[in-house]
């Protein structure tokens, strides 16, 4: 019998580790971040401007002058407000909303560029002239996360709530003040008939509204992207 035959042979060791993969541990253990799949994208579809939603959970400094001015412009002369008005004039036209304006190309043409001209004085008051002054916010917020009665009800309260630019809380003054003023100033242009106060606070009432209903689309926008469109709008 050989000398190496004769020698016992080694136990494994119960409490050894086993030997490391080629892959990093915390590597191939780091989960996906869920943010990156339901952030908000700069347009809805596409062709909605989505430019003042900000994403879930996130913290962005405060907007300057200059910055508040350039999301109000982009909103009143992105092309798809062009469209908006188009659609909004052919409604109004169809409803003969202001008989003064009259029928055809001609009437239309009033009720288009009175379209256009409505929300850029809206835009410019709520997202740059009135923030302003009062040091909020005009960007959107997005809750993210709760039930959808929640998160309806946030997207709605933040018609009354909004961002001061220190990061606060205050009243909506660029939403409600804002958007009077707008109602106002537009009585300027349209025939002297329409100049009312039912007018006037009908259109001022009917743009809150619509921010309201948007506020809304904005909130849940993220989700039906990831969930219906796997994030390519």
């Amino acid at each position: 019998m050989s000398e190496s035959a004769s020698l016992p042979q080694k136990e494994p060791d119960p409490n050894a580790q086993p030997q490391s993969s080629s892959v990093p541990t915390a590597l191939a253990a780091t989960p996906p971040d869920k943010n990156d799949e339901v952030n908000q994208s700069k347009r809805i579809l596409w062709i909605f401007p989505n430019y003042r939603a900000v994403s879930a959970d996130t913290q962005l400094p405060p907007l300057s002058l200059k910055h508040k001015f350039w999301l109000a412009t982009q909103d009143s002369f992105d092309y798809s407000s062009f469209i908006t008005a188009g659609i909004l004039a052919g409604v109004s036209q169809a409803k003969n909303s202001y008989p003064e304006f009259g029928q055809g190309a001609k009437g239309y043409g009033r009720y288009y560029w009175h379209g256009v001209a409505d929300q850029a004085v809206g835009n410019y008051l709520t997202e740059a002239i009135v923030p302003a002054v009062t040091h909020e916010d005009p960007r959107y917020y997005t809750l993210g996360h709760g039930g959808f009665f929640k998160r309806t009800g946030y997207a709605v309260s933040r018609l009354l709530v909004t961002r001061t630019d220190a990061g606060g809380r205050t009243f909506n003054f660029s939403e409600i003040v804002g958007n009077g003023a707008g109602a106002g100033i537009s009585d300027r242009y349209y025939p002297a008939r329409e100049r009312t106060w039912t007018k006037t606070g009908q259109k001022w009432l009917t743009q809150i509204a619509l921010d309201g209903a948007f506020n809304i689309v904005k909130e849940f926008w993220p989700d039906i992207n990831h969930a219906i469109f796997h994030g390519k709008y």
